[in-house]
């Protein structure tokens, strides 16, 4: 297929190596509110919170308050690594008999699930499940944060009361969903102009546009003085049950009081003389071990860059691993997830201690629903059950969701750590998997593994590689899969979105995908400039 594209444009990214901290994330000004927090003393931890919060305001489509995910920590006194699952779950109420089958065959959603009558696990106020990702964020706070917790809130509560600056990339995701946003009054208002996408002016306008976030600054403002569980025990649990209810969901106040993320120990496995560390039960962690196993089974290259041989054993790993997926996975098995509109971002600070957290509204404006009384998105996590019953991850009340989400630490033999994950759905797992191989067995820097090719492999027949790849490397893949190639775009993402950070010989680095208009990896120092 020919493309109007340029063909002789490079993207790269600056990767600064430094003593200081490093926040690595799919937003710049979620990034450097982090690295601020690091440039005032605060832990890794302490900066992940604080990008957590501005990313959820700045990025809202991906996730936010009202969503959930899970983070990977390592702790550099105890050489230890920690997982933090803050997933989330369906309401106790829910009626599987409430999601009748269309009859329709299957959905043209994220998902290979059977299409459900009037898409109710997929939009509107039935496809919200409780969200964990602020309970999360306040155990991870009560357990190793070192600055208080209104202070990490505080620029994320400036942002909200500004509002979100609606750039060319702002309202090109935001016209990708229009006709869904058009459907809730309360998402319309907060981001359609008379029910169309916001104009950004002329190809020289300077005019500024930006989002009425004022209810969610409120909120955010309470969380911040009465701490994460005022989202879960206080009135705006109550606010955003009865918002959710009255819009015909069953989510409840006691869902939310219910609710708790809890610590494990994480998935520590070899991969060939290194080691990594992923985040157990129900994510990708189980799949990305698996799939790393499988390639290990074949000798490395030894080359400074993946070959074609390197590159079908990757590949092979995730066919494998896909497959027992398929099969296997959720709470009562296990199951694939697709394409989601998900955020990553990665931190280390001076100390060596690191975190790499993923968190999700699970669909691009998660269920398009604004809670009016918190002024929050809300997400669509019933989405991540199958609507068929009798199986792996049928959907059912007070379950756990399935999440694709891979935050992952790693170690090689040399000493040096790393801290990665991506956005992208199914695709996340082969992007760490390929990012963790360029870094193990290649000994790439963050820089030399973010601006490589990859491939991607997601469930499907297809291996999807990079056209910038050699086409000895593309030629050897075709020998054992069908491949086709497709280019690293800005939009639509045809690979995931990662984000990491690593440290070597006591120095800090960061780096975001090359092709992400908004990410940044920021630098403690640069954040005191």
């Amino acid at each position: 297929m020919q493309s109007a594209l340029s063909q002789t444009q490079n993207v790269t990214k600056t990767v600064i190596e430094t003593e200081g901290g490093v926040v690595a994330s799919q937003n710049s000004l979620a990034a450097r509110a982090g690295a601020e927090v690091l440039a005032a003393g605060g832990d890794a931890v302490d900066a992940a919170i604080a990008t957590s919060f501005v990313i959820g305001v700045l990025e809202p489509w991906m996730s936010g308050p009202a969503g959930g995910g899970a983070m990977m920590l390592w702790r550099a006194d105890s050489e230890e690594a920690v997982a933090l699952n803050h997933g989330m779950r369906s309401p106790a109420a829910l009626d599987p008999a409430d999601y009748p089958l269309s009859g329709n065959g299957i959905a043209g959603d994220l998902f290979p699930w059977e299409e459900v009558k009037d898409n109710r696990n997929v939009q509107g106020a039935t496809a919200i499940a409780v969200p964990g990702v602020v309970d999360g964020l306040g155990r991870a706070h009560a357990r190793y944060g070192r600055m208080p917790w209104a202070e990490l809130l505080a620029p994320a509560i400036q942002h909200a009361k500004q509002g979100m600056f609606v750039d060319w990339y702002a309202a090109l995701i935001i016209a990708s969903t229009t006709r869904e946003l058009a459907k809730d009054p309360d998402a319309a208002a907060m981001f359609l102009e008379d029910g169309q996408w916001p104009m950004v002016g002329a190809w020289t306008s300077l005019a500024e546009k930006r989002l009425d976030q004022s209810r969610m600054a409120d909120t955010l403002d309470q969380i911040a003085r009465d701490g994460a569980r005022a989202l879960y025990d206080g009135d705006l649990g109550a606010a955003m049950a009865e918002d959710v209810q009255a819009k015909g969901g069953s989510l409840s106040h006691d869902d939310l009081r219910a609710y708790e993320a809890t610590f494990s120990p994480a998935l520590t496995f070899p991969f060939r003389d290194a080691t990594l560390h992923a985040v157990p039960g129900l994510t990708a962690g189980p799949t990305l071990q698996r799939a790393l196993n499988e390639a290990a089974n074949t000798p490395v290259s030894g080359q400074c860059a993946p070959d074609g041989t390197d590159f079908t054993a990757i590949a092979r790993g995730l066919k494998s691993a896909y497959k027992h997926r398929l099969a296997h996975m959720g709470e009562d098995g296990e199951i694939p997830s697709a394409e989601g509109c998900t955020t990553h971002f990665s931190v280390v600070d001076r100390a060596g201690n690191m975190v790499s957290q993923t968190q999700t509204l699970l669909s691009i404006f998660g269920s398009r629903v604004v809670s009016p009384s918190t002024g929050l998105l809300m997400n669509n996590g019933i989405m991540w059950f199958d609507p068929v019953q009798g199986r792996a991850n049928s959907l059912g009340p007070n379950k756990r969701c399935l999440m694709n989400v891979c935050p992952t630490l790693g170690e090689t033999t040399s000493g040096t750590r790393f801290a990665i994950g991506a956005s992208g759905g199914r695709k996340i797992v082969s992007a760490v998997a390929n990012l963790a191989a360029f870094m193990t067995d290649h000994g790439m820097d963050i820089a030399e593994a973010f601006h490589h090719g990859r491939i991607d492999v997601s469930g499907g027949d297809l291996v999807i590689a990079d056209e910038a790849l050699p086409k000895e490397t593309i030629a050897t893949l075709s020998d054992t899969y069908d491949t086709r190639t497709a280019k690293r775009m800005v939009f639509p993402y045809a690979f995931a979105c990662p984000a990491g950070v690593m440290r070597k010989n006591g120095r800090n680095s960061g780096c975001t995908e090359i092709m992400s208009p908004w990410g940044d990896a920021i630098t403690e120092a640069e954040a005191r400039k």
